[in-house]
């Protein structure tokens, strides 16, 4: 359990021309890898921007899940390049997500196979923290340590994270709005972490200042890269008619009120006797992804299903408490 205060913060870069001379090439060069991310938010203690880095060539973006991406997000670069980004995938036991802008030719960090970093090493954190980078700015740069290596216990307001492994506990501050996203780097520019969205101490109450390693996140990025996640595509026989109700017959499932664009694919009951039931889904249970597509609502949910043949089986990710689950219903 992570129980630790910050010690130190030390800014080392910030949007000046006079700031950018005064750091090492190699941090200047990691800068140029980090990009800003703007979204859904705008709403008290809801900023609507965060940060994240480029992890090919070709323009895709690992960053953190979180209601910034409820919507499709802008994308601004270092040199101020402004894109549309496509959320391709995310994976909610981690909370990370992978963007893809159309553009080649991208400075990106390779992401290490092994972690690199241990407790006392020097690093730096890259983050749009309090969106001071809007333009061509470049990213804010903090100077810290790696202050412990120790397992996640921690909590969003009632919620508590899904993620339980090892965390990289820094001594720098970087729960602040922004910075979730944003890359962590040794002392030579190389990728050790992404920074971690703010988050308390499940026990103390206390903010978190921590990164998930590089290594915990490098196969979920590579599989997404590659297009090794579940697909769908239409059949001549959907799961679902066009004219589906809250209760989804063939599955056995009936989900909370419908009365937003945005309401939640939150299960208010299982009918006995259905594949839903066989599968032990439960009431609250949140519906995540189906056959490996996110489902940002109840109509996203209902529109994925219309595209998935009713004698295949259908396999959700959903969210129940604190645990992320995976379970398959069978026609």
């Amino acid at each position: 359990m992570i129980r630790f205060l910050c010690l130190l913060t030390i800014a080392v870069g910030v949007s000046t021309s006079h700031a950018q001379s005064s750091l090492h090439p190699w941090a200047r060069e990691a800068q140029t890898k980090v990009a800003k991310i703007y979204g859904a938010g705008g709403l008290k203690e809801l900023e609507a921007y965060q940060s994240g880095f480029l992890v090919s060539p070709e323009g895709h973006i690992a960053t953190a899940w979180s209601y910034v991406l409820d919507v499709e997000p802008i994308v601004l670069l270092d040199d101020g390049r402004r894109f549309e980004a496509e959320i391709i995938h995310f994976d909610p036991a981690i909370e990370i997500a992978v963007l893809k802008i159309e553009a080649s030719g991208l400075p990106y960090f390779a992401v290490p196979k092994t972690r690199t970093v241990n407790y006392g090493d020097p690093v730096l954190a890259i983050s749009n923290l309090f969106n001071v980078a809007t333009g061509n700015e470049p990213a804010s740069v903090m100077q810290g340590t790696v202050a412990a290596i120790a397992p996640l216990d921690a909590r969003s307001g009632t919620f508590e994270t899904p993620y339980r492994g090892d965390v990289l506990v820094l001594d720098l501050i970087a729960n602040n709005p922004g910075a979730a996203g944003g890359a962590l780097v040794d002392s030579d520019g190389n990728l050790v972490g992404m920074l971690g969205k703010e988050l308390r101490d499940a026990a103390t109450g206390v903010w978190l200042n921590y990164a998930l390693p590089a290594d915990v996140f490098r196969k979920t990025i590579g599989d997404i890269i590659a297009g090794r996640v579940a697909t769908t595509t239409q059949t001549k026989d959907p799961m679902l008619p066009r004219n589906e109700s809250h209760n989804i017959q063939s599955l056995g499932l009936v989900l909370v009120p419908d009365v937003l664009e945005t309401t939640p694919a939150f299960v208010d009951e299982v009918i006995e006797g259905t594949p839903a039931y066989a599968s032990k889904l439960r009431p609250d249970d949140l519906i995540l992804l189906v056959d490996g597509q996110r489902v940002e609502n109840q109509r996203s949910l209902a529109k994925l299903l219309r595209t998935i043949d009713r004698r295949d089986n259908v396999a959700m990710t959903i969210q129940r408490d604190t645990e992320i689950l995976t379970v398959v219903l069978k026609p």
